[in-house]
């Protein structure tokens, strides 16, 4: 399965000429491409599919996906250890 995850931008960083962004998922920090959402900044919520942010999400909804996620066992799941 591979679900749209909430996390919250940490560092912005360009590389190769593509914006990119560390995300916190609930303590899991990934690369993201921020290429769909340039405007994006540090400490904004942001859905990511498959390595890309594709959404802003305000952090109410978001930590509450990300609880939900972690109760269920989805959170380890999608973004592995």
């Amino acid at each position: 399965m591979c679900l749209a995850v909430p996390g919250r931008i940490i560092r912005l960083d360009t590389r190769d000429d593509t914006l990119m962004a560390e995300v916190d998922f609930g303590g899991v920090r990934k690369d993201v491409c921020l290429e769909y959402i340039p405007d994006a900044t540090i400490g904004e919520y942001v859905i990511v599919h498959v390595g890309f942010a594709i959404q802003r999400l305000d952090e109410e909804s978001a930590k509450r996906t990300l609880e939900n996620f972690e109760r269920m066992g989805i959170l380890e799941e999608e973004l592995g250890p």
